[in-house]
């Protein structure tokens, strides 16, 4: 599979990544970014996708950010890690439709969860940048619970 996956995003070649589950098409990238493994999230017509109540069915970047505030994201200016926050990042084409999202994990380095195929980490975040999924257009960061 990983042959696949290196066909599919020919920068993971270049940059360590790992396969960290099967494949599994009951979530997608952007549930995976929410933490939310039984539903694929999407704007598109319901019953066929979840999203966030109140928020446009409409593939904008926009929305995405909306639908993350919902779990208390805000917009952040990068990427860079900082322990006291959970972050996720957006990608969209060249056309500003958003594509994929991507979740930092505790130690800096990114998770995604492929369209149906596998959840990776990857250490850096443009390793599934590209053709399909574009470039990274927007961070959201949410405070990390604090730890009793």
């Amino acid at each position: 599979m990983r042959d696949l996956l290196e066909q599919l995003f020919p920068r993971l070649r270049t940059t360590a990544f790992e396969i960290t589950s099967p494949e599994d098409s009951r979530y997608n990238c952007i549930a995976w970014a929410a933490g939310d493994t039984r539903r694929w999230w999407w704007p598109g017509e319901a019953p066929f996708s979840f999203w966030p109540s109140g928020i446009e069915r409409e593939e904008s970047v926009g929305n995405f950010v909306a639908a993350f505030a919902t779990l208390g994201y805000e917009p952040t200016k990068s990427g860079e890690h900082d322990r006291d926050y959970e972050k996720v990042a957006i990608f969209a084409s060249s056309e500003g439709i958003p594509t994929h999202m991507a979740r930092q994990l505790p130690n800096g380095s990114w998770t995604s969860k492929l369209g149906g195929l596998e959840d990776i980490t990857h250490i850096v975040l443009a390793g599934v940048a590209g053709t399909d999924y574009g470039h990274v257009v927007a961070f959201l960061q949410r405070r990390k619970p604090l730890s009793t």
